[in-house]
């Protein structure tokens, strides 16, 4: 390894503990803001939704709350219960209007945090195939949606999920929309960081070392573009991700990407 990647190593070693220093400081406090507004946000929307239910854009907005809140809930219980919300709101939207791609997209978001209340569960398993399901009507129906988060959350699925027998999981699907959702939405830093670990994960140096360096050159503009409170929570996680893939692959590969 060259004096130089030794150097940057070291660099991206003291980063990652400030990070992590920072974070465990204040962590707590952090997701204390982040939570309530969450809950502000869904106690809002709520009442926007009980106010005009037939409104689809009511409907898909009160189900992103909830998945946004369960984010922030440590009880499985409470979890499960604000994630089922979440899916009848859909379920009554898809049911009225077949074509909202918002409405499937925030159904298969909210089966998702269902499945992961549940698990590990035959109810769980079970909701892997509806998850699919309303990822494909959503992508049919509009693949920009979300920064094309339908073909990025099929990828992670296809992932993450236990293979065949058992399961859908497959290396093939999970490479084939991950790429797809880096051409649809290029700039994205979520479609450019789950590429990267997918990649570091599957031990591509070659791929993951792109996918690094392409995330390198397009992270000021989306720091420009994507601002505000929406952001911070993506922000708070894209920043560690983005360090600890770095980390990873000079752990894997013996160089820094880029080099």
């Amino acid at each position: 390894m060259s004096r130089r990647a030794n150097h940057l190593g070291k660099i991206l070693l003291w980063a990652v503990a400030c990070v992590v220093a920072t974070t465990a400081w204040g962590a707590e406090d952090t997701n204390k803001v982040f939570r309530a507004r969450a809950e502000a946000t869904f106690y809002r929307t709520q009442a926007l939704l009980q106010t005009d239910a037939n409104n689809s854009s009511n409907a898909w907005v009160f189900a992103r709350a909830c998945y946004d809140l369960v984010q922030f809930s440590t009880n499985k219980v409470k979890q499960a219960d604000i994630a089922r919300l979440g899916i009848t709101a859909c379920e009554q939207l898809v049911k009225r209007d077949p074509k909202s791609a918002a409405g499937h997209y925030y159904l298969a978001m909210n089966y998702g945090e269902l499945a992961d209340a549940v698990e590990p569960s035959l109810t769980a398993y079970r909701l892997i195939r509806d998850i699919e399901r309303e990822f494909k009507a959503a992508l049919a129906l509009d693949e920009t949606f979300d920064f094309a988060g339908p073909d990025r959350c099929l990828g992670l699925l296809y992932r993450d999920a236990p293979g065949w027998p058992i399961s859908i999981g497959s290396w093939h699907k999970a490479r084939e929309y991950l790429e797809r959702a880096d051409v649809v939405a290029p700039n994205f830093p979520e479609n450019q960081l789950n590429l990267a670990e997918s990649y570091l994960q599957w031990r591509e140096d070659g791929e993951a070392g792109k996918n690094l360096k392409k995330l390198e050159s397009t992270w000021n503009s989306a720091q420009t573009n994507l601002t505000g409170e929406a952001w911070e929570v993506s922000w708070r996680d894209w920043v560690s991700r983005r360090i600890a893939a770095r980390i990873e692959f000079q752990k894997l590969f013996k160089r820094v990407p880029g080099t």
